[in-house]
């Protein structure tokens, strides 16, 4: 049976977009690879999310968008998209298991954490280099460990860290914060977190587990050995696009170029949430694009 729609991803993005085109009469099938909720999930606590004074988890937060969806009889799919032909009326998904044809797309597959891309860093993955604070900030318990980046995931992790490890060193190559005024000055305040400036890590020193980083300098050169046993990496995100028919454009760092109602260069396919070539990307922005995705694809459909 052909689908009206077929999101790829589940995190804000998609799931508004599911619940407003089920709302719409639309046939809807909704493909995840991971965890239902996306990089939000793992959020230890979401402060500027309207509706939410005193904030909400992360987990919380997704997990009721998760069950609204539900309530619609939506199901979200476990399976990974791996490759997508979006041209022609009809387009074609493939999955692991089957081929799928489907009159629209929605791409929600989000974003993840940009690579260091230095020595050290593959042998350490999982093994003392994490992407995600509050999933292992547990195991370092008293002792030290470095967060690299200075934007605001960077430091609202940071803050998180500081509840559990004896000291969190913050790795800036620049003199000052990218991160909102509030979180700076909620990290300032934190007698435990020692902030590093001017500073690039070039390697990540150990045998069988995390000894130290080796850092830069790059005012001066210098270089300094930084005694931890714990990294952990917040300088950007890259695109989940791996999927994409290259006839759908994007921009230099891979992001999907949309116009503002998210449709891509390819008629009948649309674009949402961090996957999308933007200047913002929170949770309260997937949410937006969500919603204008699964509006705009049932107009599409309805005008056909």
């Amino acid at each position: 049976m052909i689908s009206d729609v077929v999101i790829i991803g589940s995190g804000p993005a998609g799931l508004t977009a599911a619940i407003y085109a089920v709302r719409a009469g639309l046939k809807v099938r909704l493909f995840e690879k991971g965890i239902p909720g996306g990089q939000a999930v793992n959020t230890d606590m979401v402060e500027n999310y309207p509706g939410f004074p005193e904030g909400i988890s992360g987990f919380e937060l997704m997990d009721r968008m998760k069950r609204h969806a539900e309530s619609l009889g939506i199901v979200i799919e476990n399976e990974e998209v791996k490759k997508i032909r979006a041209s022609g009326e009809i387009k074609k998904i493939k999955t692991g298991k089957e081929e799928i044809e489907t009159k629209s797309i929605i791409i929600c597959s989000g974003s993840s954490p940009k690579r260091l891309g230095i020595e050290g860093e593959e042998k350490f993955i999982g093994k003392g280099i994490s992407f995600c604070a509050t999933c292992d900030a547990p195991f370092f318990r008293g002792q030290e460990v470095a967060v690299i980046g200075g934007g605001d995931s960077a430091v609202q992790e940071a803050i998180y860290l500081s509840r559990f490890a004896k000291k969190v060193h913050l790795i800036h190559r620049r003199d000052r914060l990218r991160a909102t005024k509030v979180l700076q000055e909620r990290a300032f305040k934190q007698d435990n977190i020692d902030f590093i400036w001017n500073t690039v890590p070039v390697r990540i020193v150990g045998k069988d587990a995390i000894e130290a980083l080796e850092l830069k300098n790059v005012k001066d050169g210098t270089v300094s050995y930084l005694p931890v046993r714990g990294v952990f990496i917040f300088i950007g995100l890259s695109p989940n696009t791996s999927f994409l028919d290259p006839s759908i454009k994007t921009d230099d760092a891979g992001f999907i170029i949309t116009d503002q109602d998210m449709r891509t260069s390819v008629e009948g396919v649309f674009a949402a949430g961090d996957v999308r070539s933007k200047s913002l990307r929170q949770i309260s922005t997937a949410v937006g694009d969500g919603a204008i995705a699964g509006f705009s694809a049932s107009r599409y459909l309805e005008e056909r």
